[in-house]
């Protein structure tokens, strides 16, 4: 039984791929390496440098490692470039889903864990956003990942598919040294490159209405979140009935001041944020509620928010 990852190269899709190995189940990688990297894949799990895009390709993959079931990480993930790039992000994120799904009807492949974004909700006007919260995406790639949400819905009445979508916010830490997130635009890795860079970090609006006047998210650790894709792919395995979608959410946010306090005591560096304007478009406060995950999925928050920056501080110091 081997399952494909697509974007297993990358941040996220690597810890999947570490997560099935931890419980006995072969994978097998799909990436383009255009944010993906190679040194990312253990040498004991096959890469298979190519595109979503290419339908043919992607039939072949499944069919030469007799794959049952799909984990989908691959795509273009940057919200605030896919205003500028949108004809790229749906492109990548919509018709690379279309071309996957078909080469998996063409193989009989039928379970996919699709990884979705808590960006399909937009701006929430609720304190803590569940799977019944109204979707507004605000972005192409928001609308790009509610999309491929559809696609799934719209394919599995057509034709046999397992399916469920992973809704999830802010991804941080590390499972081990070796894999760390690379993302230019996400906050660790700014804050960390900017300790490392002898620069000071910034926070972005302190006039919220949150208790410190900073902006409120939702941050989970990599490593659990890694280990809910491998147990929503064994329930489609088992032919577990899922909910269409979950939300991997803490249920308790963190601000970005509380996030900075914790990078000075993780990485010893003592240093006060510089302090900018609000950026446009950026809501007060965005939490989650975990309980169907925690239900059904095996979620739960492992970590600490101190757990957190501790291991993407000792992976970035490792690099």
């Amino acid at each position: 039984m081997t399952w494909l990852v697509t974007g297993g190269a990358g941040y996220i899709g690597s810890h999947v791929v570490r997560a099935f190995t931890e419980v006995g189940i072969a994978s097998v990688v799909l990436d383009d390496l255009s944010s993906g990297h190679r040194g990312f894949v253990p040498d004991d799990v096959p890469l298979v440098e190519g595109s979503i895009l290419d339908t043919a390709l992607v039939a072949d993959t499944l069919a030469r490692h007799g794959v049952v079931g799909v984990v989908h990480l691959a795509g273009f993930k940057y919200a605030g470039v896919s205003v500028q790039r949108p004809l790229h992000t749906y492109d990548q994120n919509v018709t690379g889903t279309a071309h996957l799904l078909e080469a998996m009807a063409s193989q009989g492949v039928d379970a996919i864990v699709f990884s979705s974004s808590a960006a399909v909700y937009g701006t929430p006007d609720v304190d803590l956003v569940t799977e019944q919260t109204a979707t507004a995406p605000e972005s192409p790639y928001g609308e790009s990942k509610l999309i491929g949400e559809w696609l799934l819905r719209d394919q599995a009445k057509a034709a046999p598919l397992r399916h469920t979508s992973l809704r999830y916010f802010n991804v941080v830490g590390s499972g081990t040294p070796d894999l760390y997130d690379t993302s230019p635009h996400n906050l660790f890795p700014l804050v960390l490159d900017a300790l490392t860079e002898g620069r000071t970090p910034r926070i972005n609006g302190t006039d919220y209405a949150t208790p410190d006047g900073t902006c409120v998210r939702d941050y989970v650790h990599v490593a659990d979140l890694a280990t809910s894709h491998v147990a929503a792919a064994r329930a489609l395995t088992e032919g577990t009935e899922l909910e269409r979608v979950y939300n991997l959410g803490s249920g308790d946010g963190v601000s970005v001041r509380e996030i900075m306090t914790a990078m000075a005591r993780a990485t010893g560096i003592d240093f006060e944020p510089e302090l900018a304007a609000r950026r446009p478009g950026d809501p007060a406060r965005i939490v989650a509620s975990g309980e169907l995950a925690a239900r059904d999925l095996d979620w739960v928050m492992r970590h600490t928010l101190d757990d957190m920056v501790t291991s993407a501080w000792d992976a970035r110091r490792a690099h």
